[in-house]
């Protein structure tokens, strides 16, 4: 009973794929509906023979009778199968139109007009069937009547009766039929109610199929078995086929109820499965008017929520780094409160850039730029930070906040000479000094209440700026304090030696430079 909604977008093969051309899907649906229709004033031919030869016989047909029946009674069905088979199905091309020839309307109210009405053919269709089958059931009650009396109410109930399996059937087949044009005329906009009838209508025409008809012949059968002189035989038979209907036919209309209720349904579990996995581009095709297509719809702007706060997440990734990205995310911007935490600082600037800028065309300084942050922001990644901004021609790299790292002064200094090895290879046009710090600072949001920024202020900040100048005149353009050093693992001071003692400007204590052995 289950299905495979990506060979099977519609819960069947006969519907065929998602995305068909116009001209086949117009080939497919108008042999659908002929054939659907076809087959449900047959079935309905069929109700009517099995009630009025064995499960209501009535007194039989005189002469004049028989023979005027066997004039109005084939000249009736051919009449009601071209009327509702083939007539039928061009009124309902006609109000499909929008979806298979695509003649979409500049207006937009047109336009969704058009839309209804291709959801309404399945309705429109059944109400034809109404009153097909009302007019035999006045037609051929009223020739009796003039005819032969006695059989009446056998014709009234058989005929009637063969109409309500006829009209459920036409409602129940074209909707199936019609699921890839529903698909188109629900794409886009979501159905803010049922079109057409809902899953409890549905489900009551299911019984109605399945149970309540064979029921009721049961009852009307003890009925006229009361007023009538039936013998036991005759009432047996009449039992034992109606309760054959209802076995057989019930079976087979819940077996399609099923079908029916879990095509839907299984294609949002299969769209669940690939959003699980990371597939955020997911979509089921929407072509239920009911509940069932409301909870399609539901799925698919779950999913565009979900593809566009990733979009977002991304993007805010890239502005202010994705650790604060992930952490604003997970607890919300107050998480981001300031607090004083160990932290690592890589300083870098560029040396010359003045000089840069004024004899070099602007686009190409952004491209000798974005060259330069490129190699910075790919190891400081590497190395569990973050660059915290972009300040002109220089970068701010971050290692412990807010994210906290196990060794973030042993990362900012593996980093630091990453990027020492890089920029001269890749990004000769542009040296840089490099310079690196550790200490407690304050990290957190700066700013106002509607516009902050995720920064780190305090010592380490401002004695990686003074590195920095100090770099810029240091073999290898790379200089950190000697507190980083010291903070930093085993392996990695192994890397650096002491190189000078200086006072930096805007400082009173004397700072110990260290560089690369």
């Amino acid at each position: 009973m289950s299905v495979d909604p990506a060979r099977r977008p519609f819960g069947s093969r006969l519907l065929g794929p998602a995305g068909e051309d116009r001209v086949a899907l117009r080939t497919r649906v108008q042999l659908l509906l002929t054939v659907t229709l076809v087959v449900a004033n047959l079935i309905g031919a069929v109700v009517v023979a099995v009630l009025s030869t064995v499960v209501i016989p009535g007194p039989g047909l005189e002469d004049r009778t028989a023979v005027v029946m066997a004039i109005a009674v084939p000249v009736y069905v051919v009449g009601a199968l071209i009327v509702g088979g083939v007539w039928g199905t061009r009124w309902a091309l006609r109000d499909l139109r929008w979806a298979l020839d695509g003649a979409e309307d500049d207006d937009p109210a047109n336009d969704e007009e058009a839309r209804r009405s291709a959801l309404r053919v399945p309705l429109n269709l059944t109400v034809m069937q109404v009153f097909l089958w009302g007019l035999a059931t006045v037609v051929f009650t009223g020739l009796f009547w003039a005819l032969q009396p006695a059989q009446v109410p056998t014709v009234g109930f058989t005929v009637s009766f063969a109409g309500i399996v006829v009209c459920a059937n036409a409602y129940l087949l074209s909707e199936f039929a019609l699921r890839p044009v529903s698909a188109r005329a629900l794409s886009g906009s979501a159905p803010a109610r049922v079109a057409g009838a809902g899953v409890l209508v549905r489900t009551l025409l299911f019984w109605a199929l399945g149970a309540g008809v064979p029921v009721a012949g049961v009852v009307v059968v003890a009925i006229f078995a009361l007023v009538r002189d039936y013998s036991t035989t005759q009432l047996a038979v009449t039992v034992i086929v109606l309760g054959t209907i209802a076995l057989v036919i019930g079976l087979v209309v819940m077996v399609f109820s099923a079908r029916n209720t879990v095509a839907p349904i299984q294609s949002v579990r299969v769209g669940m499965d690939r959003v699980q996995r990371g597939d955020l581009a997911a979509e089921v095709p929407v072509y239920d008017g009911t509940e069932l297509g409301m909870l399609q719809a539901g799925f698919n702007r779950m999913v565009a929520g979900l593809r566009e706060r990733e979009r977002i997440r991304e993007l805010f990734g890239r502005h202010v780094g994705q650790e604060v990205a992930d952490v604003a995310v997970a607890g919300g911007a107050d998480r981001l409160g300031g607090e004083v935490r160990p932290v690592a600082v890589v300083f870098v600037d560029i040396v010359g850039s003045t000089t840069l800028a004024a004899t070099r065309p602007p686009t190409e300084v952004v491209e000798l730029l974005n060259r330069f942050f490129a190699v910075i922001v790919d190891e400081v990644d590497k190395h569990g930070g973050f660059v915290n901004k972009f300040i002109g021609d220089a970068a701010l790299a971050v290692f412990g906040a807010p994210a906290e790292l196990p060794d973030a002064a042993g990362s900012a200094l593996a980093a630091a000479r990453a990027i020492a090895a890089r920029l001269p290879a890749e990004v000769p046009e542009c040296p840089a000094g490099i310079g690196v710090a550790a200490g407690q600072a304050v990290a957190g949001n700066i700013g106002a209440a509607h516009r902050f920024e995720y920064t780190v202020i305090g010592d380490p900040v401002n004695e990686a700026a003074r590195l920095t100048e100090l770099a810029k005149t240091v073999p290898g353009n790379l200089a950190a304090s000697a507190e980083a050093v010291r903070a930093a693992d085993a392996d990695e001071q192994a890397h650096w030696a002491a190189h000078t003692t200086v006072t930096l400007r805007g400082r009173t204590a004397e700072t110990t430079v260290h560089a690369l052995r």
